[in-house]
């Protein structure tokens, strides 16, 4: 019988983990040295507490019946919220109207994901 293919959450979430580290020292940066930091603080300190987040979960995949779901939801959700506030310092305008508002909602659904993995019954 064919092997199933699984796709590669914990390299995914690892390079994710990485990325968001990076983008949120390199957002602190940027935002110490302009002239409005609010926005650009906004994105890095979010980059910075979902990076942890998603190393975290890397590790507990095989444990957490949802955690593939949650941190899919927290990387794309960081991104999309950052996105928008670094566009926003950058060009004016956001990504796409309700951007923020939708990266932030899926980062609250990771978190909330992750506390119902708590009381799902662990995988086999």
């Amino acid at each position: 019988m064919a092997e199933r293919l699984q796709f590669p959450f914990p390299a995914v979430f690892l390079a994710a983990a990485g990325l968001l580290g990076l983008s949120g020292v390199a957002l602190a940066a940027a935002a110490s040295h302009g002239t409005d930091a609010r926005l650009l603080g906004s994105a890095s300190a979010m980059c910075l507490a979902h990076a942890p987040a998603l190393l975290a979960l890397a590790g507990l995949l095989p444990r957490l019946r949802l955690g593939a779901a949650a941190g899919s939801a927290m990387a794309l959700g960081t991104a999309i919220f950052a996105g928008d506030l670094v566009l926003r310092h950058v060009a004016g305008h956001g990504l796409f109207p309700m951007s923020a508002p939708l990266g932030g909602m899926l980062m609250m659904l990771g978190w909330a994901l992750i506390a119902l993995s708590a009381i799902l019954p662990k995988r086999a």
